[in-house]
């Protein structure tokens, strides 16, 4: 069953390179991802399944990780085909496959328990979805696919290093060299320097799936490595270098965020503030470890309303600039008004899940008694909220610009409804924990702290 969690999306991936029909073939995406999220739903509440000589299994925390990805990619295939029917002058043989290739490999991750071959899979779901960021075949997609190879190379090679340090029992240096490591692959400030040329210049389905599945499994990684310091005695000291690193993460991306005129790169300094989130409510532990875990859960799906809602207008102005978008609610009502909603979503306003997850932290840093930390993480977030809320509004109000009219693009149904079932997913969180992913929630958060 484990393998064919990862054979169903990788085999899709071989036929869809095979099919020659340039319509037809993104239908596989749809087809192979609802089979892959048939297959994770078995996974998590079916029978328990059966451990692989100790490398490949899922536990809690690959459970909750898994069934993210899924969701997440599920969502985004449905978008793609009304996406990659508008750039019908495109070949999408490689798109389509390499989509369905980084969802093997990221399923791979989440069912890994070997630190080797973690970082093997944390590796190629690197490359995998390397080719997607240059789908536009311009001098900006080149560079920003360099850039994310590159950092990303660089990170990685320093997990490997960190593992080095963790075979000879160093444990300070190897978590922190990991930390930094697999931070790069999420994203955490000051190694973040990729994120913005690749959301800002890859297509919209891609952010949301970069954004709310490979950072994701980073995320899984570093848990990985925490479990390891908690383990043996250290989890005080990994809990003080993650709040560093989460605060240190918001702080970056509240300055960048002030006055951004790109709204597209705006979201990738957006995913930096989360990814500190996540890290910082995991150093403060407690209550804030279960906020950080469903704050993992409501932004990726978040994610998923602001990129392709971004996507949309963008196509329709044919520009990300706050200087030619203008009006976006007046020009694409469905896209504008669900960008603006994505926006009060992420910045923690309710009823959206980010709000129950971020008050969730917030709590848990006064339950135990980290004053200065939750009067640092309110002032960012209000930055932040300031900062983005000021981007926002010039793109969604006024009137549509001249720029408005240089395509013909509207709302349509294909590429309106997934980001509406996002939207649903995301106000559900904000008001109604289903019990089965609570269940989740919390056996991920009894797993994460047990005592050895």
């Amino acid at each position: 069953m484990i393998f064919a969690l990862m054979l169903v999306p990788l085999l899709t991936s071989g036929v869809a390179y095979a099919v020659p029909s340039n319509r037809w073939r993104p239908w596989l995406l749809p087809a192979g991802s609802l089979a892959h999220l048939v297959l994770v739903g078995y996974a998590l509440w079916g029978p328990p399944l059966s451990e692989l000589s100790g490398w490949l299994m899922l536990d809690p925390l690959g459970k909750l990780v898994l069934g993210l990805i899924s969701v997440v990619f599920f969502l985004c295939s449905t978008y793609a085909p009304g996406y990659l029917a508008l750039r019908s002058e495109r070949s999408n043989r490689f798109f389509c496959a390499c989509l369905l290739a980084a969802l093997s490999m990221m399923t791979l991750v989440t069912v890994s328990h070997h630190l080797g071959l973690m970082w093997v899979a944390m590796e190629a779901t690197t490359l995998a979805c390397a080719p997607l960021l240059y789908f536009n075949h311009n001098p900006r997609s080149l560079e920003a696919t360099w850039k994310y190879l590159l950092v990303g190379s660089v990170g990685i090679a320093l997990a490997l290093f960190g593992s080095f340090f963790l075979a000879y029992s160093s444990l300070h240096a190897a978590f922190v060299l990991l930390l930094v490591g697999y931070g790069t692959k999420m994203g955490l400030a000051p190694m973040h320097t990729w994120k913005p040329d690749a959301y800002g210049e890859a297509p919209g389905m891609v952010g949301a799936l970069l954004a709310g599945g490979v950072t994701s499994c980073a995320f899984l990684a570093v848990l990985r490595f925490y479990q390891i310091c908690h383990a043996a005695g250290e989890a005080e000291f990994a809990r003080e270098f993650l709040i560093f690193m989460g605060l240190f993460s918001m702080a970056v991306a509240a300055v960048f965020m002030v006055r951004q005129r790109d709204f597209k790169r705006m979201l990738a300094y957006s995913s930096v503030e989360h990814m500190g989130i996540l890290v910082l409510g995991i150093g403060i532990g407690g209550l804030a470890t279960f906020g950080a875990l469903l704050h993992l859960i409501a932004n990726g799906l978040t994610k998923g309303v602001k990129f392709l809602s971004a996507a949309n207008i963008h196509r329709a102005y044919d520009s990300k600039s706050t200087e030619d978008v203008t009006g976006a609610i007046r020009r694409l009502p469905l896209s504008g008004s669900l960008f603006l909603a994505g926006f009060l979503a992420i910045t923690g306003s309710p009823p959206g899940g980010p709000f129950l997850s971020e008050f969730t932290i917030l709590n848990g840093a006064v339950s135990n008694g980290e004053f200065v930390v939750a009067g640092l993480y309110l002032l960012l977030l209000a930055t932040v909220f300031i900062g983005m809320g000021a981007t926002v509004l010039k793109v969604v109000q006024g009137l549509p610009s001249e720029q408005a009219s240089v395509t013909d693009f509207h709302d349509g149904f294909v590429t309106g409804a997934p980001i509406l079932m996002f939207a649903g997913l995301v106000v559900m969180l904000g008001v109604y924990i289903p019990p089965p992913l609570e269940t989740l929630l919390r056996d991920a958060v009894q797993f994460l702290e047990a005592h050895p």
